[in-house]
C-alpha cells in the first residue's frame, strides 16, 4: 500500500464523503420557510407549469448536473460495481465544484444494462442542466451516450470519451508547435480503439488532420476496411482512416508516425522503446493509460521520443481531464445549452492550448497544470461562445461578462473553503 493509499483511506473514513448539500438562500428565522417552502413555493411552481423554461430562473437546474455511472469501468480498477465507484463520483463532484462552481450529484446506478441506464437517466433529467457519464465500459457506453445525446434537451457528456479527447488534443496541438510540425501534415497513430481512442479520432477528424494518414490499433491489429474481426462500432474508423490499408500490429502502426497517442490498457510494455525507435524524428508520445502508462517516459525517451505526456501527476505534461470538464460544463450551463457539439469541444481544446502557449511552450510544458486558475474562466467563455455561434444555446450572454463572472465564482468558491476551514465548519484532520 502506497502512502497515498493510506492517506486516502484515513481521510475518506474520517470525512465520510467529499461533498454535501449547502444553502444558497438566507434563513434568518423559521418564518423564511413560508417563502422557500409552503405556501410561497407554489408561486414559482405555477410559473414553471405555465412555461417550462422558467425552471432555469426559479431553481438550481441551471447549475446542476448528474455524474452517472454503473461502475463497470472505474479508473484502472475495472468492473467494481456502483457502491465501489461512489468515491470516484464524489471526487468528480468535488472537482466540478472547486474548478467550475458546478453543483454535481453522484449517481451510481444499480444496473449495468444499457437500456436501463438510458431509462434511468431520462427519468432524472428534469432535475439537471447536464449529464456527465462516467466510467461506463465500452461498447455499451457508445449506445448510452448516443441515445441520451439524441433524446435529451440538455448536454450529455461522456468524460472518458469527449473529456479525454479535448484535453489530449490541446496537448498534442502544442507538442506539434514545439517540434515545428503542422497538424495537417503529421501521421498519427492511436493505440487503443475503445471509448477514449474512438472519441479522440473523431475529434481529430474535425481538425486539419489528414484522416487517411491516421492509423488506429486495437488488440488484434491495425483497423482497415479489409478486416472483419472487429465490432461494428469500429467500422466508421476503419473506413475513414488508414487510406493505404496497412496491416499489422502496434509496432507496424508506429512505423514512421509523428505522433503516438496511447489510450489502451495499463502498462508497462504495451508499447516498447523499440517501437518508438521506428517513429519519425522528433516523435511525440502520449501514454495515457492509468494508473501505469503503456510505456514509461524513461522508456519512451530511450526510444527517441522528443515529447512525452502521461496521465500521471508525477511526470511532466499530465493530460488531466480536470482541465476540461469543469469549465466545459460551466460554459454550457451559463448559456443553458441544449447539447454539446464538436465546435464547443474544439473551442475548449484551443483555449486550453492557448493558456499554456502564452506561458512559453517547451518539451516538458505543453499543457497547463491543474492549478493554473486563469484557464477555467477563459475556457468556459470559449465554450459558451461556441455554443451560441453553433445554435445550441438557449440564451445569449456577453462573453467578457461571463468570463469575469466565472472568475468571481471561482474566487468565492476558494474563499468559502478558506472560511469553512478557519471557522471549523469543515473539520481539520486529527493529528
Amino acid at each position: 500500500m502506497s502512502s497515498y493509499d493510506a492517506k486516502a483511506l484515513e481521510r475518506h473514513r474520517y470525512y465520510r464523503g467529499k461533498t454535501s448539500t449547502g444553502f444558497k438562500v438566507p434563513i434568518a428565522s423559521y418564518h423564511d420557510f413560508a417563502i422557500w417552502y409552503t405556501p410561497g413555493v407554489a408561486a414559482p411552481c405555477v410559473e414553471i407549469a405555465k412555461e417550462e423554461t422558467r425552471v432555469f430562473e426559479y431553481t438550481n437546474k441551471g447549475n446542476s448536473i448528474a455524474v452517472v455511472t454503473d461502475g463497470s469501468r472505474v479508473l484502472g480498477l475495472g468492473n467494481i460495481g456502483p457502491p465501489a465507484a461512489l468515491p470516484v463520483m464524489e471526487g468528480k463532484a468535488l472537482l466540478f465544484k472547486y474548478l467550475g462552481d458546478v453543483d454535481a450529484t453522484p449517481i451510481c446506478l444499480d444496473t449495468q444494462d444499457p437500456d436501463e441506464i438510458v431509462t434511468a437517466v431520462k427519468w432524472i433529467a428534469p432535475t439537471y442542466g447536464g449529464i456527465n457519464l462516467e466510467d461506463i465500459a465500452s461498447p455499451k457506453c457508445f449506445q448510452i451516450y448516443e441515445t441520451l445525446a439524441k433524446e435529451l434537451d440538455i448536454p450529455v457528456f461522456h468524460d472518458d470519451q469527449q473529456g479525454t479527447a479535448v484535453v489530449a488534443l490541446a496537448g498534442m496541438m502544442n507538442a506539434l508547435k514545439v517540434v515545428g510540425k503542422s497538424l495537417g501534415d503529421v501521421a498519427i497513430t492511436i493505440v487503443g480503439a475503445g471509448a477514449a481512442g474512438r472519441a479522440f479520432a473523431q475529434l481529430l477528424m474535425a481538425t486539419a488532420v489528414d484522416a487517411g494518414k491516421m492509423k488506429i490499433v486495437d488488440r488484434k491489429g491495425i483497423l482497415h476496411v479489409g478486416r472483419e474481426d472487429f465490432r461494428p462500432w469500429k467500422l466508421d474508423l476503419a473506413q475513414t482512416t488508414n487510406r493505404d490499408a496497412v496491416e499489422g500490429d502496434t509496432a507496424k502502426a508506429l512505423e514512421g508516425a509523428d505522433v503516438a497517442v496511447c489510450l489502451s490498457r495499463p502498462g508497462p510494455g504495451v508499447v516498447t522503446s523499440t517501437m518508438i525507435e521506428g517513429m519519425a524524428e522528433n516523435a511525440i508520445v502520449f501514454a495515457l493509460a492509468n494508473p501505469v502508462p503503456e510505456i514509461t517516459p524513461e522508456e519512451a525517451r530511450k526510444g527517441g521520443a522528443r515529447i512525452i505526456a502521461t496521465g500521471r501527476s508525477d511526470y511532466p505534461n499530465q493530460v488531466n481531464n480536470s482541465l476540461g470538464f469543469p469549465a466545459i460544463f460551466r460554459g454550457m450551463l451559463d448559456v443553458r445549452a441544449k447539447a454539446i457539439n464538436v465546435e464547443m469541444m474544439l473551442a475548449a481544446a484551443r483555449s486550453i492550448a492557448a493558456c499554456a502557449e502564452e506561458k512559453g511552450l517547451r518539451p516538458n510544458y505543453i499543457i497547463p497544470s491543474m492549478d493554473e486558475e486563469g484557464l477555467y474562466p477563459r475556457e468556459a467563455a470559449a465554450v459558451a461562445e461556441a455554443a451560441m455561434a453553433s445554435g445550441v444555446a438557449r440564451i445569449k450572454v456577453d462573453i467578457e461578462e461571463l468570463r469575469i463572472t466565472t472568475e468571481e465564482r471561482l474566487r468565492n468558491t476558494g474563499r468559502s473553503m478558506e472560511v469553512a476551514l478557519r471557522e471549523g465548519l469543515i473539520a481539520a484532520l486529527p493529528s
